[in-house]
């Protein structure tokens, strides 16, 4: 039987062309083709506007999937992390960014494996305890490396170092070429987590779970680029494999 694969959604900034609605429920399809290639079957879970609504909704989703992926978005609300937004900061929505932070801590109190792409992976760790760069430009004077490429998105564009005898090292060796379209990262790692690539200006590029619970993060998307690179499938048909077991 195939594994149910959730993964949240995101909203339209501008009113849809099809339908008229202003901040319709959206979510990357090309996850959703990763997941249907690697066995599993797609449901997405979009955020309630009443945040108050994120716990409860996020308790009762959780029974109903066997793996998570969080994908890219817009920047993390800093305040959830106790800053104050600087003049860089890109948009937030802070609905979205509560609903998964407690969806986040549902899942893995329940044992099930997670996914974090891009913009997941720097949720993923503000919800363990982490905190973020706003922009790498303005707060980190050591990122040398152009993370926000200009070539289409499918296209590499710069290596990371991956740390061997990790979960990622068993897909893809010691070193990979992967795309780069962030202004964020991950500062301080959150516990629970460990550091298991980084980019040559040592920008974290990928996290692994310290705990029994599944947990793979990375600061690229792998969804943009498996139909040329079939190796980034991989992170999508181990999600599934979990999410079966």
């Amino acid at each position: 039987m195939r594994p149910i694969i959730a993964m949240t959604g995101d909203s339209l900034v501008e009113p849809s062309a099809i339908i008229n609605l202003r901040n319709a429920d959206m979510a990357p399809n090309m996850i959703k083709n990763a997941i249907v290639k690697t066995g599993g079957v797609p449901i997405i879970l979009p955020f309630p506007e009443d945040d108050s609504l994120s716990d409860t909704l996020a308790q009762a989703a959780v029974a109903t999937f066997d793996g998570l992926i969080l994908p890219g978005g817009p920047d993390v609300d800093p305040t959830l992390y106790h800053e104050e937004p600087i003049p860089q900061m890109g948009r937030a929505t802070y609905p979205k960014d509560v609903f998964e932070l407690a969806l986040i801590k549902a899942t893995i109190a329940a044992q099930k494996p997670i996914l974090a792409i891009c913009r997941g992976i720097q949720i993923l760790n503000v919800a363990l305890g982490g905190t973020l760069y706003q922009d790498l430009a303005a707060q980190n004077p050591q990122s040398t490396i152009r993370h926000a490429q200009a070539a289409p998105g499918q296209y590499p564009t710069h290596h990371i170092k991956i740390q061997p005898e990790c979960a990622l090292a068993q897909i893809f060796g010691t070193q990979a070429y992967v795309n780069s379209r962030h202004h964020q990262a991950i500062n301080q790692v959150a516990p629970g987590l460990k550091v298991t690539a980084t980019a040559y200006d040592g920008v974290i590029e990928a996290v692994e779970s310290t705990s029994e619970v599944p947990i793979i993060g990375v600061q690229w998307h792998p969804e943009n680029m498996w139909p040329e690179h079939p190796e980034q499938l991989e992170l999508f048909a181990q999600l599934v494999q979990q999410a079966q077991a």
